[in-house]
């Protein structure tokens, strides 16, 4: 981070701004007929509001808070889930931090915890593994989580494992992809939307070109960011150019960690291990084709769902969510996290109803960590 405060910069940030300003008022956005621009990412979402960019920004550019946290599009049969295998005899059940307080239909993965299940916080899918070795005995389970860029390492855990013969350690698998919900979101009528901000981390893996769609099929400009305040309003000011040339491409403002064709170990990785499913459940979005992967036949001794006759076998659940809890609205751009009536009052960091309070990419975690009292209010 040698070179942080380059993109820290108060005066470039200030020469940015009034770009940005020039550019709005040149197409005639206003507070009333704003540009709607949707940051994919919860890590987006949540530089935004840390570095006050909502505020300041141009009045006729409205951020609309996309998918892109895989914590808060889990649908709640998925959590209870997690906390039927962590109840089973001999299980150690591991993962992230930010799933542990994530709500399921009867309990979250913290309250497990408390009533005796042998649930541990990790690091990485390799700190799993060394519980499998130092424990022969149980059965290691790690929650994978999230889009393509945690699904290399969980991938590169399992071919490890099976080179290893650890037929103890197993994967409970939940890695979904970002272009599919994209498409589901552009295909929406309700949606109105005039640009995208591209994920940083996710395309590091896949590169630029899986957004291709987006910019040939819908017309929509798309600039992958990143997470500096100067990263993402360059990016704006990229896409108002865009829009302003009337044309519409897929361009990499990341490109000193974005290789346009993405990583390619990486992805021999993810294609080793995994493939696709024919559906994956998102929360407030529904079933999305292709848009979750599952572990392939080679590598099933350690897929925790085929383990402990969970998704394969097991008939599918439609579990509804909490009422008054309008986690899906928020999450597909459709409502301001002030504007859920729970926000704030039924709903906060301490005694959550969603995902998107407690999950360190949700927005309404963004909203409550840097607004507080004023987002409250608001």
């Amino acid at each position: 981070m040698k070179y942080a405060s380059e993109f820290r910069d108060p005066a470039a940030a200030r020469a940015l701004l009034a770009a940005i300003a020039t550019r709005a008022e040149a197409l005639g956005a206003t507070r009333a007929k704003p540009i709607h621009i949707m940051e994919i990412c919860g890590g987006h979402t949540h530089s935004i509001f840390r570095y006050g960019l909502d505020r300041l920004i141009h009045d006729g550019i409205e951020f609309i808070h996309g998918p892109g946290c895989p914590v808060c599009v889990l649908p709640m049969a998925r959590v209870d889930e997690c906390v039927e295998i962590a109840e089973q005899p001999g299980v150690i059940f591991t993962t992230f931090g930010d799933a542990m307080r994530v709500p399921g239909h009867r309990k979250s993965l913290m309250q497990a915890k408390a009533e005796g299940a042998d649930i541990r916080m990790v690091y990485s899918p390799l700190d799993a593994l060394e519980l499998a070795r130092r424990n022969p005995g149980r059965e290691v389970v790690f929650f994978g989580l999230g889009f393509e860029t945690t699904t290399p390492s969980t991938a590169l855990s399992i071919q490890q494992a099976a080179r290893e013969g650890l037929g103890n350690f197993s994967l409970f698998c939940n890695h979904i992809t970002v272009p599919e919900p994209i498409r589901a979101l552009l295909d929406d009528p309700d949606m109105v939307l005039d640009g995208f901000i591209g994920p940083g981390h996710v395309s590091m893996v896949i590169g630029i070109h899986p957004y291709d769609f987006i910019a040939q099929d819908y017309g929509k400009p798309i600039v992958v960011a990143g997470f500096e305040p100067t990263d993402l309003l360059q990016s704006v000011l990229m896409v108002l150019t865009q829009i302003a040339e009337g044309r519409a491409a897929v361009e990499n403002q990341y490109a000193r960690v974005v290789p346009d064709h993405g990583n390619p170990v990486s992805l021999a990785a993810i294609a080793d291990v995994y493939e696709r499913r024919p559906s994956f459940e998102w929360r407030g979005l529904g079933e999305i084709e292709s848009s979750g992967l599952r572990i392939r036949e080679t590598y099933r001794a350690h897929d925790a769902e085929a383990k402990f006759g969970i998704g394969y076998g097991a008939a599918s659940r439609n579990v509804p969510e909490i009422a008054g809890c309008a986690c899906g609205s928020v999450m597909t751009g459709k409502m301001k996290p002030t504007a859920c009536p729970q926000f704030g009052t039924g709903c906060t960091p301490e005694m959550p109803l969603g995902a998107l309070m407690v999950s360190s990419e949700g927005a309404c975690a963004a909203y409550w960590q840097y607004g507080g009292a004023r987002a409250a209010a608001e």
